[in-house]
């Protein structure tokens, strides 16, 4: 709350004169300037409540809510449970904010709950209308959402087979009205052209190989579609171009990008907006076997634009060209946007936090920084330089995978353009490889996988279907 005006929510718990001033004597002794994540305990040893937590807001926008709440959440860690008071007057949006900071900051990647978290119960005192019930019901399916991206992310690659990952988004879907799913198998891929996909996971066990999940929701009367397009490589060794170890031990994030896409889409048919939305996730594993593509070897992709492998470790723009052609060719969308762990380069230029966007639409990419900014990610569009564009030119192919020239996100970016078709100008690409993963608990982050993207795109689907 901010610093200096605790009366409002404290009178919810019924505490006396006295309490009220030790509050207010707390504050300005601990100088509490009521900067948004900021908390300050007050210890009451015999009296109950035993600990007060006092949380800074900052300007009172939503941003500030969700510092708040993720700080509460991991101040009251060691605790069973923990009642959160606000204002009477909060708005609605202030309440999702807090709710999303709360539940995000309190997620924990295990494989068992042998261990659970102590914190079990979290409590908001609120006041019961529509609009904060609404909020609510809002931030409940996008946490739901980011957190099932997290959960598909973490999962070690031992485990998360491209098979495993098609079950996982099945299973999240069933029983979803308007959502329906499709899971595409290498048989299916052969006889259709997906041959970028089948080469990347061509070096895998056979149980490994690759898929093809195609979730859709489809609401009565919808007037547009949006197809989002996520990368989905289950572990990244880099193929024959091995990785060396330290670029390889986190390459179970490598679909974080389909995580994503399919969290979006979840969270769309939970809110039930107006738009129709299909998602597609390209999954393969980028093994070293007898059988792995080669630096030189030619595929061409489902729609016809062949490809020269120079790097067989740029293998997810050649799974997103064959799911970008189809998406163009066969759905006929509004809109395409596509999500990927893609480049080193990306958090060369922009760091951890932030991601690549390039479009050559001013006002779709507005809107999806727009999104970003009022969800809590970050992006920063990025130019799509022409001049660079002759460098995908191949000798063998029309286009190839790879340059050494630099430039790497951006070159990437060139490529899967060259499978946008008649969207060049309603497209989208999200270069958030480094942005899918935080080394440490940071706000709303918890250290792993942070499922990025899930809520950009959600707040971007609610804007489109306003």
């Amino acid at each position: 709350m901010p610093s200096g005006s605790p009366s409002d929510a404290l009178d919810l718990l019924k505490l006396g004169p006295a309490d009220l001033a030790e509050c207010e004597a707390f504050l300005e002794d601990v100088e509490h300037s009521g900067s948004a994540g900021t908390v300050h305990t007050l210890p009451r040893p015999a009296r109950r409540p035993s600990r007060l937590l006092f949380a800074g807001i900052g300007d009172g926008e939503e941003a500030g809510w969700r510092a708040a709440g993720a700080a509460l959440a991991r101040s009251a860690r060691s605790e069973t449970s923990l009642r959160v008071l606000v204002p009477r007057d909060t708005a609605p949006e202030a309440v999702r904010g807090l709710a999303e900071g709360l539940w995000l900051a309190s997620y924990r990647f295990r494989l068992n709950d042998a261990e659970p978290d102590p914190l079990r119960r979290v409590t908001v005192v609120l006041p019961a209308t529509e609009e904060i019930e609404a909020a609510l019901d809002q931030a409940r399916a996008v946490v739901t959402a980011t957190l099932l991206a997290r959960d598909l992310t973490n999962m070690p690659s031992d485990r998360k087979t491209p098979a495993w990952f098609a079950r996982q988004v099945v299973k999240a879907a069933a029983g979803v009205p308007g959502l329906t799913v499709e899971v595409r198998e290498p048989a299916y891929l052969a006889a259709q052209g997906f041959n970028a996909i089948l080469a990347v996971g061509r070096g895998a066990a056979q149980e490994r190989g690759p898929r093809l999940v195609e979730l859709s929701y489809r609401p009565r009367g919808a007037k547009r579609h949006i197809v989002l397009v996520g990368k989905g490589i289950t572990f990244d060794t880099g193929g024959v171009c091995i990785k060396p170890v330290s670029g390889m031990k986190l390459m179970r994030k490598d679909m974080g990008g389909a995580a994503a896409v399919i969290g979006a889409t979840l969270a769309a048919a939970a809110m039930r907006l107006p738009v129709r939305v299909t998602a597609l996730a390209p999954l393969a594993e980028n093994a070293l076997g007898d059988d792995s593509m080669r630096p030189g070897d030619v595929i061409t992709h489902y729609g016809g634009i062949t490809s020269e492998i120079l790097n067989t470790d740029a293998e997810g723009r050649l799974v997103l060209g064959d799911a970008m052609a189809y998406a163009v060719r066969r759905l006929r969308p509004d809109v395409m946007v596509d999500l990927a762990t893609l480049t080193g380069a990306q958090g060369v230029a922009l760091g951890k936090r932030t991601a690549a966007l390039y479009s050559h639409s001013d006002s779709l990419a507005g809107a999806l920084a727009e999104a970003a900014a009022a969800s809590g990610e970050s992006v920063w569009r990025m130019p799509l330089n022409e001049d660079y564009a002759a460098e995908l030119d191949g000798d063998l192919a029309d286009i190839v995978n790879s340059t050494d020239i630099g430039a790497g996100s951006l070159l990437a970016a060139l490529y899967l353009r060259e499978f946008t078709g008649t969207l060049r100008e309603n497209w989208a690409h999200f270069d958030m490889s480094s942005p899918a993963w935080s080394d440490s608990n940071d706000g709303e982050l918890t250290k792993g996988a942070t499922g990025w993207g899930v809520r950009t795109l959600t707040r971007w689907l609610e804007t489109t279907a306003a």
